[in-house]
Order: structure tokens, then sequence, then C-alpha cells
């Protein structure tokens, strides 16, 4: 966990106060339904919850001891409760404590993390909205292809955004599993009573078999709808980055009063928080295969996973958190150029409609391939101007072009690309 790109509520689940406060709900809960069982008497659950403490310092002194941290925590928690203490943790092993705590700890990141993506759906609605139809250059292969609006791109990320949520809500589901089965997943010490009632006051759901741990193919789901979110971060900051390039300079983050962009060269304004995006992106991708490499344990259980879940689960879960932050930020306050965007669909003289011509042509009778052959060139007549020459003008002075210049300049239309810009925005938000 770098603090540079982390948020104090995130980071606060992963804290050791807040890890150590769950394994203590653990047992006491498990110990009150031990106690509604007959197993325990009923006075050393309560005396659980009343006297019950622990403290961060002392738990890892024991553990350099005992080089085992869930014993050191139960005999850190025993010094304040006393005699009843040898209650607590009867039938139990340990990954029922960290597999628990971790899935309650996973539910709570990903609350945190929907509420980001609400969030950053909120202001991608509104911008879109606000540019629904602004006009710009839609490209393929980084050239111009042909007319779309800036709305439309943001109406598209949308959508892929709200795919992430659902996703995300159901890995939530997927990975909220509560395993307190003993040693091997038999029940064999503990009754399954007592994992149904911890799992309902957790507000979790019983892990259906475990093998002493929580199959990892949950986790490997739910590392992976992280480093999906995650490209698609990387996706719309990487528009911005190359919107903003001096030579496009369509759309550009916002330069605070006072910002600087370059030690050396004054007049710069560059695409930091983005670039920043990027390669915050390429870290919670890096956390996704060895999730996948978790989902082989030996037989019913070793801790070849547990190294590497103490890394990923704060470290994915903060880094997404922040970038879900920093990016919706950045689509607030986004600078868009409207004159600039009409000024570089322009540019190439009128390329960009060269298809209706071809298909008008086709529709004339011509075959495709002379009316390829026909719109071609002249298309690139204009292409090797640099624009400075008309597709229009050239094909009304192509005497092997048939249409009448009537039927040539309607094929111009700017707003024949955005007819349908209202069909597809109610499939993004609905009837407006």
């Amino acid at each position: 966990m770098v603090p540079r790109y982390s948020r104090p509520d995130m980071v606060a689940i992963w804290t050791p106060e807040a890890r150590f406060k769950i394994w203590f709900e653990i047992e006491a809960h498990a110990t009150d339904a031990l106690a509604e069982l007959g197993v325990v008497p009923k006075e050393a659950a309560a005396a659980i919850w009343e006297k019950g403490a622990f403290e961060v310092d002392r738990i890892d002194e024991i553990e350099r001891e005992t080089k085992h941290d869930v014993i050191a925590f139960l005999t850190n928690v025993a010094e304040h409760v006393g005699p009843e203490a040898r209650f607590m943790h009867q039938g139990m092993t340990s990954s029922d404590v960290l597999d628990t705590c971790l899935a309650v700890q996973l539910a709570k990141a990903s609350d945190i993390l929907i509420a980001d993506l609400d969030a950053l759906l909120v202001v991608l609605e509104r911008r879109a909205r606000e540019h629904k139809m602004t006009p710009t250059i839609g490209r393929s292969h980084g050239i111009h292809a042909e007319p779309v609006t800036f709305g439309l791109k943001l109406a598209q990320a949308h959508a892929e955004f709200a795919r992430n949520r659902a996703r995300l809500v159901a890995a939530r589901e997927d990975v909220a599993t509560c395993a307190i089965s003993g040693a091997v997943g038999t029940f064999a010490n503990i009754d399954p009573f007592v994992e149904e009632y911890v799992a309902g006051k957790l507000g979790l759901s019983v892990e259906p078999v475990s093998t002493q741990v929580i199959p990892r193919d949950r986790h490997a789901m739910f590392f992976a709808t992280l480093g999906v979110i995650a490209s698609s971060i990387e996706r719309l900051a990487t528009e911005v980055r190359h919107l903003q390039r001096t030579e496009v300079l369509e759309a550009e983050e916002f330069f605070s009063p006072g910002q600087k962009g370059s030690s050396a060269m004054p007049h710069k304004r560059n695409p930091v928080l983005t670039e920043n995006l990027t390669g915050l992106a390429r870290m919670v991708r890096g956390y996704v295969t060895p999730a996948m490499e978790n989902v082989a344990l030996w037989h019913e259980r070793d801790i070849s996973h547990s190294s590497v879940e103490r890394y990923i689960g704060p470290d994915a879960t903060i880094t997404l958190d922040f970038a879900l932050a920093r990016l919706t930020g950045v689509m607030d306050k986004l600078v868009v150029y409207p004159e600039r965007m009409l000024k570089n669909l322009n540019k190439m003289g009128g390329l960009v409609h060269s298809q209706r011509v071809l298909l008008a042509l086709t529709q004339a009778g011509v075959s495709r391939e002379d009316a390829y052959r026909l719109v071609q060139r002249n298309a690139m007549k204009v292409w090797d101007s640099d624009g400075a020459l008309s597709l229009l003008e050239l094909l009304k002075a192509d005497p092997e072009v048939t249409l009448s210049d009537v039927e040539l300049e309607d094929k111009f239309d700017l707003g024949y690309h955005l007819k349908h810009v209202d069909t597809i925005f109610t499939r993004v938000f609905g009837a407006a």
C-alpha cells in the first residue's frame, strides 16, 4: 500500500486493528452459537463479549514466540477474558477465522468500490448528456473514420462501467462466504449450526463445501473482476491522453491555477492524471495472476495462498479505489473543446463522407468495385493534399461519377451521421 495512492476509508478496512476486531467478532459469535447448542456455558459466551479485548503490539509480541498469528491473538484475548477464554475457538481451525475475516474485508471493500463506480457513472452520464450532440471525428486505427459525437464516446464509457458494476456486485456475492467447519472442513468437532449462525451475524453466506479453506476460485474471480475494471479505467484514460495531444487537443485534463507541467518547459500542460491512471491499472491487473495461481492448493489446504493475499487484498482494493476516484475527478472537470473537434473533423476535405458516396453510387447502379475505385481515386488526391482539396468538388468534376451535384452535396451532410444518437442514448440511459 502506497500512501500517495490511498484513501482513508479503504485503508481502514485493512489495518491490523480492523482485522483483529473481525477475528474477535467471529470467535465471539461462534461461542454464542456453541452456547445455544449447550456445548459451552452461556456465561462464558457473555464473558467473552464483556471482557474481550486485544492489543496489536501484544499480539505481535506473542507471535514472535509462537510463530502463529491466530494463537497469538487468542492468547492475548484470553489475558483479558480470563478462565472463560478456554471455551473460545472450540472445534475451529485457524482458517475458519482467517478466511471468514477475509470474506468480510473483501465485502466491505466491494461496497466502497461499488459506491466509487456509482459516483463515476453519475459524472459520465452528466457529461455524456452535456455533449450528446457535440460532433467529433471517430477514429479507427488512430485515423479519421466517420463522425460521431463526444457524448457517444462518454455513453460508451458509461455502459462499460455499468457492466463493471454488475460484475463487481456478482463478485462480491461470490466471495462473501463464511467457513466455520473445522479441520479439513468436515464439521467433526463443530456443529454446522455455528457456521450458519456466524454467517448470519456477519452478513455472509455459508460456504457449501470448504476443505478447511474457502475455495480460491471465488477469490480468483473477485480479483479478475478488479482487473477488468482497471482495464476499463485505462481505456478511458488512454482516450483522454490521445485527445489531449497537441496535434489533437479536443479535450484535456483541468489545469488548476498554480499547477506546473514541467520543471524545464513552462508551457507544458501534460495529461499526468490519466497517465497515472494507466500505471495504476497495470498494478491492479498485476494482482490477477497470483489470485488465479492461488486456486490450486494442495489437498484440503496449504498456506501458499496466504502470503499472496496479504499483498493483493489490501493493495488491489486500495489502488482501485484511488483510481476510480481519480478518474471520476478527471471526467468531472474534463475541459472539452467542441470548436477544435469540429475543426479536426473538417480537416481532411470531407473524406469522412466517402462511404455515403460509395453507397449512393451502388444504389445508382454502379458496381461496388467501380464505385470504390471512383471514390478512392478522388479521396487519395485529397489525402495527398493534406485536406487542401475538397472531395466534394473533385467528385463533382469527375466525369465518371454519375450522381448530380445536388445528390453529392446531400451525401456530405454531417447531421446524417448523428440521426440515431437518441436511440443509442435510450439504450444506455433509458428513456428521457
